[in-house]
């Protein structure tokens, strides 16, 4: 960072700035430890960048100079041109100066800024380049691109540089549905005992198809999801935890950390529109199983064990039913206690 030169601006700089007819060119310099308004050159072409060939025949070789460039009628470009064969003091002065120059007449009318060590880079083909630098997609390291691309997934698009294209997956469509793995469902809503239904992406089709279906106890789950592929699982659960005591659909979305990224993306982005699909299957089927309102996430499918699910539910602070609470269903996380008047000032001796 360069530091203030505490060098000042002319007033008749800051008249020509403003007041200038059809201005395409202002040069500036610095002259007896002021900025001094050197020359203007009048718009002669339509375009800036036909104009910028009119530049380099004002400019010296070994002499830094600021040039206050109109783009557009609301825009300004501010050129600093300091060659390489510049005196030392000259580069570290005009390096120090630009920015109480620009403060001085209004940073926010300077859109861009360009920097130029010779008059080759003040031409229209050194512009465009600079123009197509400007607007190219900044680099990114590899973690920081996956990152990019898993939140472009969970936004509904797929991540390209910085364009996201916009994908049908996520945004309200969802995947295909294969036949097997609705009648699996629907199998899964009508039964009476714990059981699972595991669903995997088939990635050619973008379609969900059914990877397995069996009965299980909650003592198993861990075990029954893949470590280190996604997958949706829907696993009936039979519990007491509720008044009167039911059997229902969980859904669960287990995305491992050591997942390919372009998994974790294509899953990621369906976990909503699979849902809500789920759900509408199981309201048509005859059943009276249901489907529990919260959705359960994780990246660790060893963590799936009783207390996660009662946890994650909202039943860590119901009771099983018994004779005693049945009644309520719950526990009292405290007994109530009367209303206790709080006690007034001590009395002054």
């Amino acid at each position: 960072m360069s530091t203030s030169s505490g060098i000042g601006i002319a007033p008749q700089l800051v008249s020509v700035f403003a007041s200038a007819p059809n201005p395409r060119f202002i040069k500036v310099s610095i002259h007896n430890e002021q900025l001094v308004h050197d020359l203007t050159i009048s718009a002669a072409a339509p375009s800036f960048e036909q104009d910028l060939p009119l530049l380099p025949d004002v400019l010296q070789d070994n002499v830094p100079a600021y040039i206050l460039a109109k783009v557009s009628p609301s825009d300004w470009l501010a050129i600093s041109y300091v060659p390489e064969s510049a005196k030392v003091r000259d580069k570290m002065l005009y390096a120090s100066t630009r920015a109480s120059l620009l403060k001085a007449l209004g940073s926010t009318l300077f859109t861009d800024s360009l920097f130029a060590t010779s008059k080759a880079d003040l031409n229209p083909e050194a512009y465009a380049v600079h123009r197509r630098h400007i607007n190219a997609p900044k680099p990114l390291s590899a973690r920081e691109q996956e990152i990019a691309d898993v939140r472009a997934a969970e936004s509904g698009g797929v991540y390209e540089g910085s364009r996201a294209r916009v994908n049908h997956i996520g945004t309200g469509v969802g995947f295909q549905w294969s036949e097997d793995l609705q009648d699996a469902v629907r199998h899964l809503a009508q039964g009476e005992q714990s059981a699972i239904v595991i669903i995997e992406i088939e990635r050619q089709t973008e379609t969900l198809i059914l990877k397995s279906s069996l009965e299980a106890n909650i003592e198993a789950l861990p075990t029954l999801l893949p470590s280190s592929q996604p997958c949706y699982a829907l696993f009936a659960w039979p519990h007491e935890y509720s008044i009167p005591p039911r059997r229902e659909i969980v859904y669960i979305y287990s995305c491992p950390s050591t997942s390919p990224i372009k998994d974790r993306m294509i899953y990621s982005s369906g976990v909503s529109t699979t849902y809500q699909a789920v759900k509408t299957l199981l309201v048509e089927a005859p059943s009276t199983t249901r489907l529990a309102s919260r959705k359960i996430e994780t990246s660790d499918p060893s963590e799936l064990d009783e207390a996660y699910l009662k946890s994650e539910l909202g039943f860590d602070v119901i009771g099983p039913v018994d004779g005693q609470s049945a009644g309520t269903g719950f526990r009292d996380a405290e007994e109530k206690k009367p209303f206790a008047r709080p006690r007034g000032p001590a009395r002054k001796r």
